[in-house]
Protein backbone atom coordinates (compact mmCIF):
# COMPACT_ATOMS: atom_id res chain seq x y z
CA UNK A 1 0.00 0.00 0.00
CA UNK A 2 1.52 3.45 -0.61
CA UNK A 3 2.06 5.91 1.85
CA UNK A 4 -0.78 8.49 1.96
CA UNK A 5 0.76 12.48 1.20
CA UNK A 6 0.11 15.14 3.77
CA UNK A 7 -1.12 18.11 3.09
CA UNK A 8 1.65 20.78 2.07
CA UNK A 9 2.03 23.08 4.96
CA UNK A 10 2.53 26.92 4.89
CA UNK A 11 6.30 26.42 5.20
CA UNK A 12 6.43 24.42 2.19
CA UNK A 13 3.96 27.03 0.19
CA UNK A 14 6.39 29.72 1.31
CA UNK A 15 9.38 27.54 0.55
CA UNK A 16 8.14 27.35 -3.17
CA UNK A 17 7.10 30.24 -3.56
CA UNK A 18 10.62 31.34 -2.66
CA UNK A 19 12.11 29.10 -4.22
CA UNK A 20 10.83 29.54 -7.68
CA UNK A 21 9.89 32.99 -7.82
CA UNK A 22 13.41 34.70 -5.95
CA UNK A 23 17.07 33.89 -5.91
CA UNK A 24 16.86 33.62 -2.62
CA UNK A 25 18.52 30.38 -1.17
CA UNK A 26 15.54 28.55 0.04
CA UNK A 27 15.05 24.78 -0.74
CA UNK A 28 12.05 23.69 -2.46
CA UNK A 29 11.13 20.39 -0.53
CA UNK A 30 8.13 19.37 -2.67
CA UNK A 31 7.22 19.58 -6.25
CA UNK A 32 3.92 18.53 -6.16
CA UNK A 33 0.50 20.08 -7.16
CA UNK A 34 -0.99 20.84 -3.87
CA UNK A 35 2.58 21.90 -2.80
CA UNK A 36 2.22 24.75 -6.09
CA UNK A 37 -1.22 25.33 -4.76
CA UNK A 38 0.18 26.45 -1.59
CA UNK A 39 3.01 28.67 -2.91
CA UNK A 40 1.20 30.34 -5.55
CA UNK A 41 -0.86 30.92 -2.51
CA UNK A 42 2.03 32.74 -0.96
CA UNK A 43 3.57 34.57 -3.86
CA UNK A 44 2.46 37.97 -2.48
CA UNK A 45 4.23 37.33 0.84
CA UNK A 46 7.94 36.41 -1.83
CA UNK A 47 6.75 39.74 -3.52
CA UNK A 48 6.81 41.76 -0.20
CA UNK A 49 10.02 40.98 0.49
CA UNK A 50 11.41 41.69 -3.45
CA UNK A 51 9.58 44.83 -2.52
CA UNK A 52 10.87 45.62 0.62
CA UNK A 53 14.42 44.73 0.00
CA UNK A 54 14.42 47.17 -3.51
CA UNK A 55 13.35 49.88 -0.93
CA UNK A 56 15.96 49.51 1.47
CA UNK A 57 18.51 50.36 -1.34
CA UNK A 58 16.72 53.38 -2.79
CA UNK A 59 16.51 54.53 0.86
CA UNK A 60 20.52 54.02 1.58
CA UNK A 61 21.51 55.59 -1.68
CA UNK A 62 19.32 58.68 -1.07
CA UNK A 63 20.65 58.64 2.84
CA UNK A 64 24.28 58.84 1.12
CA UNK A 65 23.31 61.54 -0.98
CA UNK A 66 22.21 60.40 -4.21
CA UNK A 67 19.01 61.81 -5.87
CA UNK A 68 15.67 60.37 -6.80
CA UNK A 69 16.59 59.33 -10.43
CA UNK A 70 19.31 56.88 -9.08
CA UNK A 71 17.24 56.21 -6.07
CA UNK A 72 14.75 54.89 -8.94
CA UNK A 73 17.51 53.08 -11.04
CA UNK A 74 18.22 50.69 -7.75
CA UNK A 75 14.99 50.21 -6.91
CA UNK A 76 14.29 48.72 -10.00
CA UNK A 77 17.49 46.66 -10.69
CA UNK A 78 16.55 45.07 -7.59
CA UNK A 79 13.73 42.64 -8.16
CA UNK A 80 15.47 41.62 -11.46
CA UNK A 81 18.43 40.78 -9.46
CA UNK A 82 16.51 38.58 -7.13
CA UNK A 83 14.44 36.89 -9.75
CA UNK A 84 17.76 36.48 -12.14
CA UNK A 85 15.58 38.72 -14.84
CA UNK A 86 13.25 35.95 -15.03
CA UNK A 87 10.63 38.37 -15.26
CA UNK A 88 11.91 40.55 -17.57
CA UNK A 89 12.99 37.65 -19.89
CA UNK A 90 9.23 36.57 -19.78
CA UNK A 91 8.09 40.02 -20.81
CA UNK A 92 10.79 40.00 -23.68
CA UNK A 93 9.74 36.40 -24.87
CA UNK A 94 6.04 37.16 -24.64
CA UNK A 95 6.12 40.18 -26.66
CA UNK A 96 8.03 38.10 -29.87
CA UNK A 97 5.42 35.69 -29.13
CA UNK A 98 2.58 38.15 -29.14
CA UNK A 99 3.84 40.37 -31.82
CA UNK A 100 5.44 37.63 -34.18
CA UNK A 101 1.23 37.17 -35.42
CA UNK A 102 2.15 33.46 -35.94
CA UNK A 103 -0.40 30.42 -34.99
CA UNK A 104 -0.16 29.45 -31.49
CA UNK A 105 3.03 26.12 -32.05
CA UNK A 106 4.62 29.15 -34.00
CA UNK A 107 4.65 31.56 -31.47
CA UNK A 108 5.33 28.84 -28.72
CA UNK A 109 8.20 27.78 -30.62
CA UNK A 110 9.38 31.58 -30.80
CA UNK A 111 9.01 31.89 -26.93
CA UNK A 112 11.44 29.32 -26.61
CA UNK A 113 13.95 30.55 -28.24
CA UNK A 114 17.04 32.07 -25.92
CA UNK A 115 17.65 35.04 -28.72
CA UNK A 116 15.52 37.82 -27.70
CA UNK A 117 13.27 39.88 -30.79
CA UNK A 118 12.78 43.04 -31.52
CA UNK A 119 9.29 43.44 -29.69
CA UNK A 120 10.84 42.21 -26.72
CA UNK A 121 14.11 44.37 -26.89
CA UNK A 122 11.05 47.41 -27.86
CA UNK A 123 8.96 45.96 -24.69
CA UNK A 124 11.60 45.79 -22.44
CA UNK A 125 12.86 49.35 -23.09
CA UNK A 126 9.67 50.97 -22.71
CA UNK A 127 8.36 49.26 -19.57
CA UNK A 128 12.15 49.53 -17.63
CA UNK A 129 11.70 53.71 -18.30
CA UNK A 130 7.89 53.72 -17.39
CA UNK A 131 9.18 52.01 -13.91
CA UNK A 132 12.17 54.21 -13.41
CA UNK A 133 10.28 57.36 -14.44
CA UNK A 134 7.63 56.38 -12.00
CA UNK A 135 9.84 55.57 -8.98
CA UNK A 136 11.85 59.04 -9.59
CA UNK A 137 8.44 60.63 -9.34
CA UNK A 138 7.65 59.01 -6.34
CA UNK A 139 11.06 59.87 -4.57
CA UNK A 140 10.92 62.96 -5.55
CA UNK A 141 7.75 63.64 -3.66
CA UNK A 142 9.21 61.77 -0.17
CA UNK A 143 11.31 58.79 0.50
CA UNK A 144 8.58 56.90 2.04
CA UNK A 145 6.27 57.49 -1.14
CA UNK A 146 9.09 55.89 -3.26
CA UNK A 147 9.79 53.24 -0.86
CA UNK A 148 6.17 52.45 -0.33
CA UNK A 149 5.26 51.98 -4.23
CA UNK A 150 8.23 50.27 -4.47
CA UNK A 151 6.66 47.89 -1.93
CA UNK A 152 3.62 47.67 -2.79
CA UNK A 153 4.47 47.07 -6.59
CA UNK A 154 6.54 43.80 -6.04
CA UNK A 155 3.56 42.56 -3.71
CA UNK A 156 0.72 43.17 -6.72
CA UNK A 157 3.27 41.58 -8.86
CA UNK A 158 3.21 38.73 -7.23
CA UNK A 159 -0.37 38.64 -6.69
CA UNK A 160 -0.89 38.90 -10.40
CA UNK A 161 0.59 35.70 -10.46
CA UNK A 162 -1.33 34.05 -7.52
CA UNK A 163 -4.52 35.07 -9.59
CA UNK A 164 -3.18 33.65 -12.97
CA UNK A 165 -2.56 30.28 -11.40
CA UNK A 166 -6.60 30.12 -10.87
CA UNK A 167 -8.67 27.57 -12.20
CA UNK A 168 -9.80 27.56 -15.61
CA UNK A 169 -6.71 28.83 -16.61
CA UNK A 170 -4.77 25.76 -18.79
CA UNK A 171 -1.20 25.91 -19.12
CA UNK A 172 -0.25 26.04 -23.17
CA UNK A 173 2.65 23.70 -22.50
CA UNK A 174 2.55 20.56 -20.84
CA UNK A 175 5.68 20.94 -19.01
CA UNK A 176 7.71 23.69 -17.38
CA UNK A 177 6.94 26.28 -14.59
CA UNK A 178 3.31 27.48 -16.18
CA UNK A 179 2.29 24.18 -16.24
CA UNK A 180 3.29 23.03 -12.45
CA UNK A 181 1.25 26.06 -11.54
CA UNK A 182 -1.42 26.71 -13.96
CA UNK A 183 -5.20 26.09 -12.34
CA UNK A 184 -4.08 24.79 -9.42
CA UNK A 185 -5.57 27.88 -7.23
CA UNK A 186 -9.36 27.50 -6.39
CA UNK A 187 -10.37 31.03 -8.04
CA UNK A 188 -12.40 31.79 -4.03
CA UNK A 189 -8.98 31.10 -2.81
CA UNK A 190 -7.59 33.58 -5.27
CA UNK A 191 -10.16 36.29 -4.68
CA UNK A 192 -9.43 35.75 -0.78
CA UNK A 193 -5.71 36.72 -1.20
CA UNK A 194 -6.46 39.58 -3.52
CA UNK A 195 -8.99 40.99 -1.62
CA UNK A 196 -6.22 40.63 2.09
CA UNK A 197 -3.68 42.35 -0.65
CA UNK A 198 -5.80 45.51 -1.15
CA UNK A 199 -7.03 46.38 2.37
CA UNK A 200 -3.16 45.73 3.81
CA UNK A 201 -1.98 48.20 0.91
CA UNK A 202 -4.86 50.55 1.81
CA UNK A 203 -4.50 50.21 5.57
CA UNK A 204 -0.65 50.56 5.49
CA UNK A 205 -0.98 53.83 3.43
CA UNK A 206 -2.90 55.33 5.75
CA UNK A 207 0.13 54.70 8.20
CA UNK A 208 3.33 55.22 6.01
CA UNK A 209 2.56 57.42 3.60
CA UNK A 210 -0.38 59.71 5.50
CA UNK A 211 -0.62 62.52 2.81
CA UNK A 212 -1.17 59.21 0.08
CA UNK A 213 -5.19 58.82 -0.43
CA UNK A 214 -6.22 55.23 0.59
CA UNK A 215 -8.50 54.91 -2.90
CA UNK A 216 -4.85 55.76 -5.20
CA UNK A 217 -3.23 52.50 -3.62
CA UNK A 218 -5.88 50.63 -3.42
CA UNK A 219 -6.93 52.02 -7.66
CA UNK A 220 -3.14 51.27 -7.54
CA UNK A 221 -3.33 47.38 -6.84
CA UNK A 222 -6.74 46.97 -8.48
CA UNK A 223 -5.72 48.22 -12.13
CA UNK A 224 -2.82 47.04 -12.04
CA UNK A 225 -4.48 43.30 -11.22
CA UNK A 226 -6.67 44.23 -13.94
CA UNK A 227 -4.21 45.47 -16.70
CA UNK A 228 -2.77 41.99 -16.11
CA UNK A 229 -5.84 40.37 -16.30
CA UNK A 230 -6.45 41.80 -19.75
CA UNK A 231 -2.61 40.52 -20.98
CA UNK A 232 -3.80 36.88 -19.04
CA UNK A 233 -6.94 36.56 -21.19
CA UNK A 234 -5.05 37.95 -24.43
CA UNK A 235 -2.31 34.97 -24.33
CA UNK A 236 -4.66 32.82 -23.68
CA UNK A 237 -7.13 33.01 -26.43
CA UNK A 238 -3.50 33.30 -28.64
CA UNK A 239 -1.28 30.45 -26.91
CA UNK A 240 -3.93 28.19 -25.58
CA UNK A 241 -2.85 28.18 -21.66
CA UNK A 242 -0.01 30.40 -19.79
CA UNK A 243 3.76 29.30 -20.07
CA UNK A 244 6.22 30.10 -17.57
CA UNK A 245 6.81 33.53 -19.90
CA UNK A 246 3.42 34.52 -19.57
CA UNK A 247 3.63 34.68 -15.91
CA UNK A 248 7.03 36.61 -15.79
CA UNK A 249 5.48 38.92 -18.32
CA UNK A 250 2.20 39.21 -16.15
CA UNK A 251 4.24 40.11 -13.10
CA UNK A 252 6.25 42.90 -14.74
CA UNK A 253 3.06 44.34 -16.26
CA UNK A 254 1.00 44.52 -12.77
CA UNK A 255 4.25 46.04 -11.25
CA UNK A 256 4.23 48.86 -14.00
CA UNK A 257 0.79 49.08 -13.62
CA UNK A 258 0.97 49.69 -10.11
CA UNK A 259 3.48 51.99 -10.14
CA UNK A 260 2.45 54.35 -12.61
CA UNK A 261 -0.76 54.99 -10.43
CA UNK A 262 1.11 55.38 -7.29
CA UNK A 263 2.97 58.33 -9.10
CA UNK A 264 -0.18 60.26 -10.07
CA UNK A 265 -1.65 62.36 -8.41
Amino acid sequence: MSTPVSKPSLPDGLRFAFGTLTVLPVTVTRWDRDTARAGMLCAPAAGLVVGLTSSVLGLLLLLLGAGPLLAAVATAAVPAALTRGLHLDGLADTADGLGSGKPAEDALRIMKQSDIGPFGVITLVFVLLAQVTALTEAYGESWAHGAFAATVSATTARLALTLAARTGVPPARPEGLGAAVAGTVPVRDALLVAGLVVCAAGGVSTLAVPYAAVLRTVLAVVLACAAAEVLLRHCTRRFGGVTGDVFGALAETAATAALVVLSLG
